[in-house]
């Protein structure tokens, strides 16, 4: 008997409910997990989606939650249905992920990670690009804290698109940022991070650009530099997903997803325009 996973949506006609319904169905369908029902708050389209991908709607959380086991937050271009979601399904008690970008601000990510813990649900979430061939090489790498890195990354606008190059320099440097300056408000935009121990890391924000998410690493045996590969982000986060229903525990330190939502809220601010910011 597969395991059943329920979508919840701001609106199920995006390209993260295709991509993983579409790997759950596919390169993922021995883990032995199933979207068995999905529901969201803009109902006729998505009532379009469910009907187009054969998948069960049901018209609010508590008839879906009697056919499911597991959650999976969507939304991705609107984070901030995110805790309205999130109010809705966290009294069921089951694992949740959440979908990038966790929250719109630290408060609402605070919050969120608040509920979780009164109701007792494993939950976790991240950018697709928490998953790429740059961690898995650097933890191959002995001696491989990195000192210094540079991320680049796309997309068609800051605030949805910033936290894919961030959450690559986070996963790997982790959640001890010191302080925080941003040059440019416009299409090119860089963060400049200080870390504890004097580390340090530039994240390159290039939006409606054709820029490739690619990371420079600097460790203590030298620098190199490390495209990355596209391809699987998708498939891994989807399974990294599938890791926290299996085993009811999460693998994502929430000091990282909170100290990315602070550098986020920072970085829009006009002060780091001028000076470093102590975060």
């Amino acid at each position: 008997m597969s395991q059943r996973i329920g979508f919840v949506d701001f609106n199920l006609e995006n390209f993260h409910a295709d991509v993983y319904l579409k790997l759950l169905r596919g390169e993922l369908a021995t883990r032995g997990f199933d979207v068995v029902g999905a529901t969201a708050l803009e109902e006729e389209p998505s009532r379009v989606w469910a009907e187009k991908n054969d998948v069960p709607y049901y018209d609010n959380i508590a008839a879906l939650d009697a056919q499911v086991d597991f959650y999976a937050v969507l939304a991705p271009s609107n984070p901030e249905t995110h805790e309205e979601l999130c109010r809705r399904v966290f009294p069921c008690a089951k694992p949740t992920y959440v979908d990038k970008t966790f929250a719109p601000d630290l408060a609402t990510a605070e919050r969120i990670f608040a509920l979780a813990d009164e109701y007792g649900v494993a939950m976790q979430s991240s950018s697709a690009l928490r998953y790429t061939n740059v961690q898995r090489h650097l933890a191959e790498q002995e001696n491989s804290s990195p000192l210094h890195m540079v991320t680049w990354g796309g997309g068609s606008s800051f605030a949805e698109y910033a936290i894919h190059p961030l959450e690559l320099a986070i996963s790997c440097m982790g959640a001890d940022v010191e302080r925080l300056a941003r040059r440019s408000h416009g299409d090119y935009s860089q963060l400049l991070l200080d870390f504890s121990g004097g580390r340090t890391a530039v994240v390159n924000i290039y939006t409606n650009t054709s820029t490739p998410f690619a990371a420079a690493l600097t460790t203590a045996q030298g620098s190199e530099y490390l495209a990355v590969d596209s391809s699987a982000i998708f498939r891994d986060t989807a399974a990294a997903m599938l890791d926290l229903f299996a085993s009811g525990q999460t693998s994502i330190d929430r000091r990282e997803t909170l100290a990315i939502r602070r550098i986020l809220d920072a970085a829009e601010t006009t002060a780091t325009l001028a000076e470093f910011v102590e975060l």
